[in-house]
């Protein structure tokens, strides 16, 4: 079965609203490109025990998570340290994580025509970002070769963990994504269509969209209302998705339903997912 996909994003910055958090719609983006779909995200500031909580939840969830956010070497980095607590592991430096950091060092230090000096206290701290739970894998980053991590957790879900730095943690996402997940791409194609229903209220709605969701089980109903739409004005935007194939059918039933309702129909709307 395709896993199900879920993101968590971990910093103070994005709920104090200091940074607008750009990760879902690129989650969203990424996934979509490949057929697949995002089922839930989580926001989670740096307090320790909200992010071990979080991460237990996911590791339990046999869901496929993304965390973006936390997991460097200053004092308000947590997540490396709550990921070893949700899953009751120590933390050990990683050998191949600490040959790409300490080959970086060297490339930095290269760069600047200095001597790398690897026993210098700032050089040794920057260790600390190889750091990981036992038993974790590498997640290559092709930016500054810093790596994330990947986990699975008793529950069967798997979390893999990146940067905060949309720059480093978008292509190892899509790495992440096309190394692992390849198999369920495309797999099953998705589609929603709606349609715009003029001054209609969503409880007059509800039985036709309960029965669409009895009679066409896989696929999904949604209802999305508005009262000051500038071109609508008040209205609804009512449509079904799910599976391409199986999608044709429930629309016409609903198109059908609200026919006979007598709806005030509006502008339609098709969206390949």
């Amino acid at each position: 079965m395709t896993p199900t996909f879920g993101l968590i994003i971990v910093g103070d910055e994005i709920l104090s609203g200091k940074r607008a958090d750009k990760h879902m719609p690129k989650v969203i983006e990424l996934l979509s490109a490949r057929g697949l779909s995002l089922a839930y995200a989580d926001y989670v500031g740096d307090n320790p025990d909200r992010i071990a909580a979080t991460l237990q939840r996911a590791f339990a969830s046999g869901d496929v998570v993304f965390s973006c956010g936390g997991i460097g070497a200053t004092p308000d980095d947590h997540t490396r340290q709550c990921a070893a607590r949700a899953l009751g592991r120590e933390l050990v430096l990683h050998t191949e994580a600490e040959a790409l950091i300490r080959e970086r060092m060297q490339d930095v230090a290269r760069e600047q025509g200095v001597l790398y000096e690897p026993d210098r206290a700032d050089n040794v701290h920057r260790l600390n970002m190889g750091v990981f739970p036992a038993g974790a894998r590498i997640i290559p980053n092709p930016y500054n070769k810093i790596p994330g991590f990947s986990c699975d957790g008793e529950g069967g879900g798997t979390v893999h963990f990146v940067p905060g730095f949309p720059v480093m943690a978008w292509p190892m996402i899509e790495g992440v994504l096309d190394h692992h997940y390849a198999a369920f791409f495309n797999r099953t194609p998705q589609t929603e269509q709606s349609v715009v229903v003029y001054g209609a209220m969503e409880a007059a709605l509800t039985p036709l969209m309960e029965h669409i969701e009895k009679t066409h089980p896989e696929v999904r109903v949604f209802s999305l209302p508005s009262v000051d739409h500038p071109q609508y004005g008040r209205h609804i935007e009512l449509g079904v998705k799910g599976p391409a194939s199986l999608v044709p059918a429930a629309w016409l039933d609903l198109k059908n339903g609200l026919h006979e309702f007598g709806a005030n129909c509006g502008p339609e709307l098709v969206r390949n997912l």
